[in-house]
């Protein structure tokens, strides 16, 4: 395609524009060609008419894409020139805060002028082995690159370090050399690594000053030479300088200052030890005052001038070196001070007496009246005399000032020799990186010499940049095999040949140097004369005859000639040299001995530095021609020959190129001048780097990565197999121009513009299938909203509808109800007034009948409770009296009670201010509601007694009123019987008369009483209302008071709590801390072991050759081991030799603690020994006295008198010999004290132990014997009593005579011998079947009585599950298979468990009856003598020895200590014992050898064995340190010998969950909580190499997993690359996936279970893998750019699901595993969410709680768009967040800490094995261990 068809309509291009050097702008209409005009849009909102140049028609440069801008390298851009260029830093430096880009081979650094988190030991780490192409760029991805291509290569590197002043170029080298020290470490001891960083403190002091484009410039090259031994690590380095600065030292522009160490000294002039220079202010000095800016702003001069002398000392240094040094500088300054004075206009004087030089006399060590002298005159040699000269003033104080710059020279180079000095090595360089930081192309307003020869370097620099960058393309081509065409490239030979070739420009100055009367314009008028029109790169001012201009390679430079001699000869008195040559002071002469030799380039290389200055000296009498001459050697002759030897060194070495960048000249963060940019780059050769790119083939794309780019420009026939068939086929149909494309083996390369053309027919793609997926979208959602509109309306008319129907039937019904209703409503109202008038006349009559009764129940009443009112009343007035005595008495008592509480007042108020006044004060409180509570309780019951008594009233009352209806009844009869009797009517008027008197009377009498009832009644009800008016306010009281007492209760509680949580959170984190601590010291004292170790074998190696079979291990303690379990006392037996050698103090206590131990021994067997003998003897005796009490049967006593005198005459006889054996014992031990016969493995110590061994099995032996004859002995005599009651007289002669039968028929008496023993057996034998038959029996029951319960309970689940859904039915239904196979598991192993023991109990019966069988064989043999007939049915031989039960020991030589630990340690493989046996076995068997040590109360084998077991484990992690299995496995069994040790110590809190068997399996003897200690330490070493093996194994495939590998195809699109190629993404063979590591997680996981490990222990593991695979991706994704976008926190977001689902699987969900990850998750949360308005800044900033504040702005920062339908985060959006987040307080790290390892811990986890149960598989090879 033609580059003039990309410029259509909206197609952006860049114009020129002389304030931003480059505008971008739009076209508005098609370009045609033949047209002179172009109509842009700019970007401000202007129209422009652009018009094309006439001659050329070069169209302006088209604008890449803008996914293409801010890419990681230039060389990715499609449209290579300088305006993609300059746009693309700009980007990365302002919106992405990016100062490092690539541009092919060279790394682009912007200075930001700000101190970033981006040279931490962890972004070191994170960039160390990782491909330069995989990270975003670094200065760190060029060290590394450097540092694999010299271990690859096996080739020298070097890595240039080139810009401005200002640029940073000192610290990109400062960085590089601190990657080499940190990744690669020193081979020795001596910290080669910090020496190489310390001497930059020194160098930056002594060669570094302000100037006005840098605070810190070094004013001097250097070439640093870094080298590497085999290992590659660093052994030492070598610096070579150039083109020191000299003229700083005497003089300093406006607003700069001289070298940095004269302000450090005059700011430390207060210290005692300086005192002796007599400085002060900086100001005080001429040559530290000119440039009036003393100060540097943030800098202390005092603590920099610390750190110089700091690094002084540790480069080895001399304090009184160091003091000679800062004499010398001090002496500088002040003879800066020196003033003259004229004489004349040829001559000059010092003041006598001169301070300044008084000072420098003296600290100089010279003759003050002789250096005064040489200063004012020089002198002058002729052919015949000599004779001094004076000098004017002008001349005088040139001449100082060359003296001052002559001595900084001399002491330069004297502490740049001291520097490489100690930073040589001894051992043989290997070889060696190169970090050159050398000064850039430099142009003023006045350039001179020293801008010259920068320039000149320069040149030569970017000659050899120019020749590799030709070379490496070339290579590339012919690697593809793309046909090469010669690429034009600037060649800048020809300016490097006017500059030194012959008759070239210091050739020409060299040669006017030597005349007697050169000067600048002489010189000047030969460089017209010989090169003025003859070269087109010299050129002659218009307005100058002392200047020429040099077009150099970066621009047109005008030099000055004023002063080009001058500094070229570098001239210096020869006398003031001798001055000082004479000095007293011993140092000074040292610095000018070089003065004395002759300056050739080899010396100069061989020193490692570039002598700059050159002192004219008196030719010496020998060889006064050839001396002269060598010391005449210019300064320009020198430094090109010293650049020549750079650039063979750098020619020899594989370069690396650093091209730093300063942004603008006022120093400010951050800011991008865009023509100083362009002028840099220019400079630098980054733009020419560009061009040489894109003439060829810039843009280069694998045959994958294409195909997964354009694969939507594909359609589906086009798709082959073959890769790359189809990706030619699908060039050759959207490029028809065959030379835009080239296809190679792996690559294809394009053309410029090839790749945006590209991209733009993806993008019109894309925008097609968006627009075709948008309008199937739209159309389907109008569609469905119709659909959904139509239904509504349906639905709508059916409700109206139905409501209308509704209605017309609601008003039927109300007008059918309204007819009931008048019916109803009619018929209710007559039926109301007919009820009221009823009612009306019932009330009446019920009042009028109601009055009338009242009456005469009155009447009646008062008469009849006259009496009980009286009473009533003379009570009232008792009680009255009662209550005014109570008055009184309370009274009295009040006044009491008040004078004693004033005294409790008194003693209250003096005890307020006591602590327990707040609890007393509540306890008055409770105390005065429970008196109140009381008073309510007396109230209430009064008000009950009140109660009471009116209702007995209101009793009285109604009985009174039924007596008076009595009477009235009377009365009434009585009138009935009156008018029968008319005759006694008058008889009776009077008493009616008199009654009726009565009656009013009574009336009366009951109107006052129902008066008073009614004022009792209410003054009772108004009491009643007091009292509860009282109570209520009593109880209101009350209430407040407890509310009072709950709320300060609750308040007190609540803060307690907090106070609790707090410093319950307080103390687990300083509980982590320390344990995080204790680990990491444990962590490092493990690694200086080792070192250690290391280090004695390497000695042992070199000083020692050890004897063939002679093998010497070292053993390994921790610092608590040593503490507690000292050395080991047994080794191997091939130790056994070497262990002679030492000194036998060591060995004294050890030996002599084994003899008390063995002598004890020996005791405790005489004891023994002893109560045998005392038992016999009293059997003995017992004997005796049977014999009186049985004289009647003498001859049967006789015979049992004589077994037993046998018997003990042979125990007697056993006895002897055994305290003969223990005498000899004694006797060796005696005799051979020494502890070399007493050691272990000393024949007498084998002896010794042997005879110990079968001493106490005799004695176990014959005290077993003794017990089964006694007891056989009376069993004996019972069978021998009669058992028929008529021959009750069994006299001895009768028995006799049986018994000399017998004797003589000694065959009878074995078939009766035989007989008895076959009927024993018989009868035991059908003894034993019945029993099994029943137990048989019994066990058939019990398992048919749980199969019917099994029956039962399946078919109850099966109605249960037939209930549950599908889903529930399955899950319930594999619960329960699991269920019933973990039972039947369990029934098995315990099946077996019996079957066990059932094998062992026959085993042992099998022995017993092989023995006793062959005990009768041996007894069938042998001769029976007539005496022993009597005693055959009490031989030994048919008495049954009973078994001992397994006590859970494992018992074993001591000898054999080395071979258990052999065969269980140290060459037991993981594997075999993980799949075939119990988890933790060697750990049982360790702990169960242990308890039988303990019981036999032998503290020496137990601290032995535990010895030799800690060091073992350590030798087999320290050879398989790497093997995961060998590490889980050991650390494994290690937690579960301290489990061990923890169950069975005795200890209660321990013993909780033993079982009662267990629990007497515990210790006895020894308590060993300090070796649980030393185990606890070495389970903590073991999980840290656990970790580190898991993070070896993971690292690799956590970042090609997690990041790179598309988990999820085609969401993530590749864009193009530049040189660097990144990873593909592609899961090529070979390449890591997400599944590769989640096997990788199961294989761990599976491993850690077959060990057995603890699940409290896995837990930690996984959570541990976790963090570092989370650490890990974070920090990658932090450092790389291209994984920034929205389809790569997708593919995260799954792949953590992924291993959250892995976690579920694993039941490891609250391992906290998950909360590891959270940081990772919202960094892809971050990648996904919108980020455009506040609202989403507000929601970043809540959801992103595990990140800090630099990772979110730095993940802002990198977003970058993977097409163009998303957009890129602005600038004001991560300025929202920054400032919404910095009140956060939280690291300002940028990458998480991927090494860090989080507190272990292990959680005791008691075992619920039987070690009895124990069997020890024969594979083991543990033999020689027996059971016991």
């Amino acid at each position: 395609m033609a580059a003039s068809e990309l410029y259509t309509k909206f197609a952006r291009v860049w114009i020129p524009d002389p304030e931003e050097v480059w505008k971008s702008a739009e076209l508005l209409k098609d370009y045609k060609p033949g047209d002179k005009v172009l109509l842009l849009h700019l970007e401000e909102g202007k129209d422009l008419e652009y018009r094309l140049d006439p001659k050329t028609k070069e169209l302006p440069h088209l604008r890449n894409p803008d996914i293409l801008v801010g890419e990681n390298d230039l060389t990715a851009l499609s449209y290579l020139h300088e305006p993609a260029v300059l746009h693309n830093l700009r980007v990365r430096f302002i919106d992405s805060k990016l100062i490092y880009t690539y541009c092919g081979i060279v790394l682009v650094a912007i200075n930001p002028y700000e101190q970033l988190p981006i040279y931490g030991e962890d972004i070191i780490n994170a960039y160390s082995g990782q491909n330069m192409g995989d990270m975003d760029p670094h200065i760190f991805a060029v060290a590394e690159e450097a540092y694999k291509q010299m271990a690859r290569d096996e080739r020298n590197q070097s890595i240039i370090v080139s810009g401005e002043s200002g640029a940073g170029k000192t610290v990109s080298a400062k960085y590089a050399m601190r990657y080499f020290a940190t990744v690669s470490g020193s081979a020795s001891e001596a910290n080669v690594e910090e020496k190489v960083l310390a001497s930059n403190p020194i160098m930056e002091s002594i060669g570094n000053a302000k100037t006005t484009r840098n605070d810190n410039s070094s004013r001097f090259g250097k070439y640093i030479e870094i080298g590497f031994d085999k290992r590659y690590r660093i052994i030492g380095a070598n610096m070579r300088t150039y083109l020191l600065e000299k003229s700083r030292v005497v003089f300093q522009a406006e607003e700069e200052r001289n070298y940095h160490i004269f302000y450090q000294l005059c700011a430390s002039a207060n210290l005692p030890e300086f005192k002796m220079l007599r400085l002060g202010n900086a100001n005080n000095f001429h040559y530290t005052k000119q440039g009036g800016s003393p100060v540097i702003e943030g800098v202390d001069d005092t603590k920099e001038m610390a750190h110089t002398r700091q690094a002084c000392t540790l480069l080895g240094i001399s304090e009184s070196y160091q003091m000679g040094i800062f004499r010398i500088l001090a002496g500088i300054l002040h003879l800066g001070n020196v003033a003259f004075t004229s004489r004349d206009s040829d001559s000059c004087t010092i003041p006598p007496k001169h301070e300044p030089l008084s000072i420098f006399s003296d600290l100089m060590g010279v003759d003050y009246e002789e250096m005064c002298h040489w200063l004012c005159h020089r002198k002058l040699a002729t052919a015949t005399e000599t004779y001094i000269k004076p000098i004017s003033k002008l001349q005088a104080t040139n001449a100082r000032d060359a003296l001052a710059k002559h001595i900084y020279a001399k002491l330069f180079n004297w502490i740049v020799d001291h520097v490489n000095q100690a930073l040589h090595s001894a051992v043989k360089q290997h070889s060696f990186i190169g970090v050159l930081d050398i000064y850039g192309f430099e142009t003023f307003e006045i350039n001179s010499f020293e801008q010259f020869c920068i320039n000149y370097a320069n040149e030569k620099l970017q000659q050899q940049f120019n020749m590799h960058v030709f070379k490496l393309e070339q290579e590339e081509y012919m690697k593809e095999q793309i046909p090469w065409t010669l690429i034009d490239f600037y060649d800048n030979q020809p300016c490097i040949n006017l500059i030194e070739s012959k008759l070239g420009i210091l050739d020409l100055l060299d040669e006017e140097c030597k005349m007697p009367k050169g000067t600048d314009d002489t010189w000047a008028q030969k460089l017209y004369n010989t090169h003025l029109n003859k070269c087109t790169l010299f050129e002659k001012p218009r307005l100058s005859n002392k200047a020429f201009i040099i077009q150099h390679f970066a621009d047109k430079v005008e030099y000055q000639c004023e002063g080009f001699l001058e500094k070229n000869k570098d001239t210096v008195f020869e006398e003031q040299i001798k001055v000082l040559k004479s000095s007293k002071f011993k140092m000074l002469p040292e610095l000018f001995q070089d003065d004395e030799k002759a300056i050739s380039p080899t010396s100069a290389t061989s020193s490692g530095r570039t002598p700059l200055t050159r002192t004219p000296a008196k030719p010496t009498k020998g060889r006064p021609g050839q001396t002269a001459k060598e010391h005449k050697k210019t300064v320009g002759h020198q430094f090109r020959n010293s650049l020549h030897l750079l650039m063979e060194t750098l020619n020899a070495t594989t370069p690396h190129y650093v091209r730093c960048i300063k942004p603008n000249d006022f120093k400010f963060p951050f800011t991008f001048d865009e023509k100083r940019a362009v002028q840099q780059l220019r400079a630098c050769g980054v733009l020419e780097t560009i061009r040489i790119s894109a003439a060829g083939f810039p843009s280069r794309w694998t045959y994958q990565e294409f195909f997964s780019r354009y694969r939507v420009l594909m359609k589906q026939k086009d798709v082959l197999s073959d890769r790359k068939q189809t990706c030619k086929n699908v060039l050759e149909k959207l490029i028809v121009d065959k030379d835009k494309y080239q296809f190679g083996k792996t690559k294809i390369f394009f053309r410029a513009g090839q790749v945006a053309y590209l991209e733009k027919l993806r993008a019109d793609k894309l925008r097609a299938a968006c627009i075709r997926i948008q309008k199937t979208i739209r159309g389907w959602l109008l569609r469905k909203k119709y659909l959904r509109m139509r239904r509504a309306a349906i639905t709508v008319q059916r409700y109206v509808r139905g409501y209308q129907a509704r209605c017309y039937a609601k008003f039927l019904r109300r007008t059918k109800a309204a007819t009931i209703i008048q019916k109803n409503w009619r018929m209710y109202i007559i039926r109301r007034r007919y009820k009221m008038k009823r009612t009306a006349t019932i009330v009446l009559q019920s009042y009028l009948r109601g009055y009338l009764a009242r009456n005469r129940y009155h009447k009646m009443l008062r008469e009849h409770k006259a009496v009980i009112i009286q009473k009533w009343v003379r009570g009232w007035l008792a009680r009255t009296y009662y209550k005014r005595s109570m008055h009184a008495i309370i009274y009295l008592q009040c006044c009491f009670r008040r004078m004693m509480a004033k005294r409790e007042l008194k003693k209250l108020k003096i005890e307020a201010r006591s602590v327990e006044r707040y609890k007393k004060l509540h306890i008055g409180m409770e105390n005065k509601i429970m008196q109140l509570q009381r008073k309510v309780d007396e109230q209430n019951k009064d008000y009950k007694c009140l109660m009471e008594k009116l209702t007995n009233l209101e009793g009285i009352y109604t009985s009174e009123t039924e007596k008076l209806r009595s009477d009235l009844e009377r009365l009434q009869l009585s009138e009935e019987e009156a008018k029968i009797a008319t005759g006694r009517v008058l008889s009776l008027q009077e008493e009616i008369a008199k009654l009726r008197k009565d009656l009013e009377q009574t009336q009366s009498e009951k109107k006052s009483i129902e008066e008073r009832a009614d004022r009792y009644k209410q003054e009772t009800e108004q009491l009643v209302s007091n009292l509860k008016e009282e109570n209520t306010l009593l109880k209101q009281e009350k209430e407040a008071l407890n509310h009072l007492i709950v709320e300060q209760a609750k308040e007190m509680t609540e803060t307690m709590e907090k106070k609790l949580v707090e410093e319950t959170k307080q103390l687990e984190l300083d509980l982590n801390d320390e344990r995080l601590r204790y680990q990491n010291l444990l962590n490092e004292f493990s690694r200086l072991e080792e070192r250690y170790d290391d280090l004695k074998e390497e000695m042992t190696l070199m000083v020692n050759v050890p004897k063939p079979g002679h093998k010497r291990t070292d053993s390994t303690h921790s610092s608590n081991e040593s503490e507690y379990t000292f050395s080991s006392e047994i080794a191997e037996t091939e130790d056994m030799p070497l262990r002679t050698e030492e000194p036998s103090e060591k060995k004294v206590p050890l030996d002599m603690s084994l003899f008390l131990k063995l002598q004890k021994r020996v005791t405790e067997l005489e004891q023994e020994k002893q109560v045998m003998q005392d038992e016999l003897d009293r059997k003995e005796e017992q004997v005796l006295r049977s014999k009186a009490k049985e004289e009647e049967r003498p001859q049967i006593r006789g015979a049992e008198l004589e077994y037993e005198s046998l018997k003990r005459q042979e125990l007697e006889s056993e006895n002897k010999k055994l305290k003969n054996e223990l005498n000899e014992l004694r006797k060796a031990l005696s005799e051979k004290s020494a502890p070399e016969v007493t050691a272990p493995g000393a024949p007498a110590y084998r002896v010794l132990m042997e005879q110990l061994t079968s001493v106490s099995e005799e004695l176990d032996v014959r005290k077993e014997e003794v017990l089964i004859l006694r007891s056989q002995l009376v069993s004996q005599k019972e069978a021998i009593q009669p058992k028929d009651d008529k021959n009750t007289m069994t006299d001895s002669t009768i028995l006799l005579e049986d018994v000399q039968k017998m004797k003589d028929k000694g065959e009878i008496a074995q078939a009766y011998i035989g007989l008895k023993e076959t009927n024993r057996l018989l009868e035991s034998q059908l003894q034993s079947q019945k029993r099994s038959h029943e137990n048989e029996a019994e066990a058939l029951r019990g398992e048919i009585q749980s199969l019917k319960e099994e029956n039962n309970r399946q078919q109850q689940l099966l109605a249960q599950n037939l209930q549950l859904p599908p889903e529930a039915r399955i899950e319930a239904s594999l619960q329960h298979e699991i269920t019933r196979l973990t039972n039947e598991n369990l029934d098995l192993m315990e099946q077996l468990e019996k079957q066990d023991k059932t094998v062992r109990k026959l085993k042992k019966q099998l022995k017993v009856f092989a023995k006793k069988i062959g005990e009768l064989e041996v007894g069938q043999m042998e001769n029976i003598s007539p005496g022993q007939i009597i005693d055959e049915p009490i031989r030994p031989v048919n008495i049954p020895r009973k078994e001992k039960d397994f006590q859970g020991m494992l018992e074993y030589k001591k000898e054999d200590e080395q071979k258990l630990v052999k065969n269980l340690i140290l060459e037991l493989k993981p594997r075999g014992v993980a799949v075939n046996l119990i988890p933790g076995l060697p750990a049982y068997i360790l702990f169960m050898c242990v308890r039988h040590a303990d019981y036999l109360n032998d503290d020496q084998k137990v601290r032995s064995l535990l010895t030799s077991t800690i060091n073992s484990i350590k030798k087999v992690l320290k050879k398989k340190g790497d093997d995961f299995e060998t590490v889980s496995f050991w650390l494994s069994n290690t937690c579960r010998f301290l489990h061990c040790l923890k169950q069975y110590s005795g200890e209660e809190g321990f013993m909780k969950h033993n079982t009662s068997r267990q629990n007497e399996h515990c210790l006895t003897n020894f308590d060993l909580a300090e070796y649980r200690q030393v185990l606890s330490d070495l389970a903590i070493q073991i999980y840290q190499q656990l970790v580190r093996v898991l993070e070896n194994i993971l690292q690799p495939m956590i970042v090609s997993g997690m990041l790179e590998h598309e988990t999820i195809q085609g969401v993530s699109g590749v864009k193009p690359t530049g040189l660097r190629k990144r990873t593909s993404s592609i899961a090529d063979e070979g390449t890591y996936t997400l599944d590769s590591i989640l096997r990788q997680l199961n294989s761990f996981h599976s491993v850690m279970c077959q060990h057995g490990m603890d699940p409290e222990l896995i837990k930690q593991v996984v959570k541990q893998m976790f963090y570092i695979v989370g650490a890990i991706t974070l920090n990658n994704l932090l450092l790389r750019k291209d994984m920034c976008s929205w389809s790569k926190g997708m593919q995260i977001r799954y792949n953590v699901s992924q291993l959250e689902e892995w976690l579920r699987d694993k039941n490891l969900m609250n391992s906290g595993a998950k909360e590891t990850l959270e940081p990772l998750i919202q960094a892809a949360q971050l990648l996904q969410v919108k980020k455009k308005t506040d609202d989403d800044a507000e929601a970043i900033c809540s959801m992103c709680s595990a990140l800090t504040t630099a990772q979110i702005v730095k993940v802002l920062n990198l977003y970058t768009p993977v097409n163009e339908f998303e957009e890129r985060v602005s600038v004001s959006f991560i300025r929202t967040i920054q400032m919404r987040l910095r009140d956060r307080k939280d690291s300002p790290q940028l990458l998480m800490d991927a090494k860090h390892i989080f507190p272990v811990t292990f959680p005791f986890n008691p075992s619920s094995l039987a070690l009895e149960t124990i069997q020890i598989p024969a594979s083991l090879g543990l033999g020689f261990i027996s059971r016991v």
